[in-house]
């Protein structure tokens, strides 16, 4: 993406993902410090929500929850089938842009008619049915984002949630000023003609990768930028059975393989089957890769990022609104209140 081209800049798609970089650089980690003396020595939490609230905010501390050897006991599901969980001992966080989210306020009312005292609510918006519940909320300040799909609150609700984990557990950071350089840089970087074709051409996208959001996340924006078929396989999964449905015609894009697994996928699914493999990885890989650049702690931004921009382009070329999908909507299942 180029910030100054009109063709961009006429889509507010594009304007949230660049403005997403300024607010890294912004993004003021005292807005956790609330929560940090509500939570005392709980360290059991449960992160709860629909869709891009959660997914990437939540696996993403899981995942450095268990890389950092902590002794957090870090979970996520969502508000639906968290009903049918005792989550008595744990502290409930429910994340909702809208803070409308239908699923999610019916898990807030029933722990709350149970008498749970610890439920926190990350939302973009005030005065919500959310915040009514919640005993303590975190307003984002990226705003009302543009287009239908999320971006900016995405990044924005797991700063928080990354902030919040750091704080807890005294883990030392690169700065937000250096992550919001390199974020900008991702979302920058030239993509081949030859790779955005191979997608465009394909009959289902298959995204690979580790259990951290990033990949699940890049699915279902798949699914909203540019209406193609998406789907995630966690891992080596595309290695131990989806291989059977898969054709020449389809494309797998695998976030930051893991070096040793490389050559699986390239004679069991690329030599194979005849897919087309593409790489987003701080490393060239074995297959025709995207280039991010590398930073602790923070490399998932950085990917999703560049898997952004990567939808960007191929959406461009489709010739298709950005910023309204003809059924997705915004609030995916609204709570109403009745009159």
């Amino acid at each position: 993406m180029n910030r100054l081209d009109t063709k961009y800049k006429k889509f507010g798609l594009c304007t949230d993902m660049m403005h997403t970089a300024e607010l890294i650089r912004n993004f003021n980690s005292k807005d956790v410090i609330p929560f940090v003396n509500r939570i005392e020595n709980n360290k059991k939490f449960f992160i709860t929500g629909e869709g891009s609230s959660r997914i990437f905010p939540a696996k993403n501390m899981i995942s450095n929850s268990l890389r950092y050897a902590t002794d957090f006991d870090i979970k996520t599901e969502g508000a639906s089938q968290a009903k049918e969980y005792d989550l008595t001992h744990f502290i409930v966080f429910g994340a909702s842009n809208s803070g409308k989210t239908s699923e999610l306020i019916g898990l807030f009312t029933q722990l709350q008619n149970s008498n749970h005292t610890q439920l926190f609510a990350v939302t973009a918006n005030t005065a919500t049915p959310l915040e009514n519940i919640a005993q303590q909320t975190n307003v984002l300040k990226c705003g009302l984002e543009k287009s239908v799909a999320a971006t900016i609150s995405v990044i924005e609700q797991a700063l928080f949630f990354d902030t919040l984990f750091c704080k807890l557990q005294d883990v030392k950071t690169p700065s937000l000023d250096e992550l919001s350089l390199k974020f900008l840089n991702a979302l920058s970087i030239a993509v081949s003609e030859d790779i955005i074709i191979k997608i465009l051409n394909a009959d289902t996208i298959y995204f690979a990768g580790r259990n951290n959001g990033v990949a699940e996340e890049l699915t279902l924006k798949t699914q909203e930028i540019i209406r193609k078929k998406a789907v995630y396989l966690e891992g080596t999964y595309a290695l131990h059975g989806a291989e059977e449905v898969m054709t020449p015609n389809d494309v797998m894009i695998i976030i930051d393989p893991i070096e040793e697994e490389e050559h699986k996928f390239k004679t069991h699914l690329e030599e194979g089957v005849g897919i087309n493999i593409i790489a987003i990885s701080n490393r060239q890989t074995l297959f025709p890769t995207i280039l991010i650049h590398e930073i602790e702690y923070y490399d998932t931004y950085l990917q999703m990022a560049a898997g952004w921009n990567l939808l960007v382009e191929c959406g461009l070329h489709l010739d298709i609104d950005l910023d309204k999908p003809e059924r997705a909507r915004k609030i995916g299942n609204e709570y109403l209140i009745e009159v």
